[in-house]
């Protein structure tokens, strides 16, 4: 039997929990990186093979650093009821604690949070042992995306719970104090995916493409393409009340999971960027999730740089393809979200037959111009995370650093690439060697030491 694609290669798991600490720097570290880079993976125990790859148990990998030192590297898997094999359906219904907790890791109200999108999140320590589930004092009985929104001005956390039963959708937004303030139905959703979400300065912005529930899908996770699901976007103005006068616009057929940002521009219109996925792309993407024949030869296949463009006043939406190279995990620097940026980043993967290497990408949405980091062959990147500089966006909002954790199969081993976000064809500013190569993570978070 064919090993699954998500077991291998970049995405080999490991099988322990360690801690090394004064690790080896070359280059000088920015005084200002006083933090920790803590990223998320799916990581099965030795001898389990989930049926997908979304299935894997959740661990997490940090890196400390502190006054120019990296003090230490150290990775542990959250140990929620389902690390030990409690099932996640039971004969009350779901058990929203038995989560993977292996898609993202966040900082909200001073907590550390691992994240999945089908269950709460789970509390994880400084030192990131886990705590256990938070369910926002009780307010919380819902799941929570793995992808929640904190507006950068007000400090409030937007997120959501999807579902493939009614309600279908619930929109939640918590104070920066870790307090939900409330949360609402949204009327007019469906049982589409809904991965991830965007923010404006004054909305909401979910976008239902044409993956939707199916019970006869028995990877583990039962969606599937469907012609019949329409492809929507839904505007809901932000505040208590607003999901009353949500806004859905038809878009065409197709699949986003991930989004750079969303923003007003000077006319009003609703801006949406984010990579998508015609039927052949999340097709070929699906089968390397689930390890099934047919499949790309990378995680996403034929994943384009999208815009989506919302007029308000007339209904319209227009949508166009940025670029035609294959990305994913975008990002931005998150002191811009929910407002215009300049700068965007991503993820580059190599063509649908394996042809090229991964690279990392930095797109000037002034200029148009674009700027690659290939990374040589062999070499994965993990999603380009923002830290800012001194100054922070009065500096410039690309006046920071790019954090990559990089797996390299030549070698066996892994490093922190820290790179100078202004100009990616500068060499490393610092480069900090870890004591075992980082599988291929997801999604991670930069969080100061001010925050927790």
């Amino acid at each position: 039997m064919t090993a699954k694609p998500y077991l291998t290669g970049h995405y080999t798991p490991v099988a322990d929990e360690i801690t090394a600490t004064s690790l080896t720097v070359e280059g000088t570290l920015p005084p200002e990186l006083t933090g920790r880079l803590i990223r998320n993976s799916h990581n099965p125990k030795p001898g389990i093979t989930p049926t997908h790859w979304f299935k894997g148990s959740g661990m997490v990998h940090g890196i400390r650093l502190r006054d120019g030192r990296a003090e230490w590297y150290r990775n542990r898997w959250v140990h929620t009821p389902a690390l030990d094999g409690a099932p996640y359906l039971t004969e009350h219904g779901p058990d929203l604690t038995a989560s993977t907790a292996g898609t993202h890791v966040i900082e909200h109200a001073g907590r550390l949070l691992a994240l999945c999108e089908a269950a709460l999140p789970f509390e994880l320590t400084a030192e990131l042992e886990t705590v256990g589930a938070f369910d926002f004092g009780g307010k919380l009985t819902s799941a929570m995306t793995a992808h929640p929104k904190e507006d950068p001005v007000t400090g409030e956390l937007h997120f959501f719970t999807s579902s493939p039963f009614p309600p279908f959708l619930i929109h939640h937004v918590s104070s920066p104090d870790g307090t939900v303030l409330h949360s609402q139905e949204v009327p007019g959703a469906s049982a589409a995916l809904k991965h991830d979400f965007a923010l404006t300065e004054h909305h909401a912005v979910f976008v239902e493409g044409s993956v939707t529930f199916d019970p006869s899908e028995h990877s583990g996770i039962p969606y599937a393409w469907s012609d019949d699901q329409p492809g929507r976007i839904g505007v809901l103005p932000r505040g208590e009340g607003g999901a009353g006068r949500v806004r859905w616009f038809d878009i065409a057929p197709g699949y986003a999971m991930h989004f750079a940002n969303a923003y007003e521009d000077a006319g009003g219109r609703i801006v949406v960027e984010g990579p998508a996925v015609g039927y052949e792309g999340w097709q070929r993407s699906w089968n390397w999730w689930v390890g099934a024949p047919s499949r790309g030869a990378e995680p996403t296949s034929g994943s384009r740089a999208t815009r989506w463009t919302v007029d308000l006043a007339t209904g319209r939406v227009t949508q166009e393809h940025t670029d035609d190279l294959t990305v994913e995990f975008p990002t931005i620097n998150d002191a811009f979200t929910g407002r215009e940026h300049r700068y965007q980043y991503a993820l580059s993967f190599p063509d649908d037959l394996g042809d090229g290497t991964h690279a990392l990408v930095k797109y000037d949405r002034t200029t148009g111009a674009r700027q690659i980091k290939p990374l040589g062959t062999g070499r994965l990147p993990s999603e380009a995370v923002f830290a800012p500089a001194t100054g922070g966006p009065q500096a410039g909002e690309d006046a920071g650093y790019l954090l990559t954790v990089v797996s390299d199969l030549n070698s066996d081993s892994s490093r922190l690439l820290v790179l100078d976000a202004s100009d990616l064809s500068l060499p490393p500013v610092a480069t900090v060697h870890l004591p075992r190569r980082v599988p291929a993570t997801i999604h991670g978070s930069w969080i100061p030491d001010n925050t927790l």
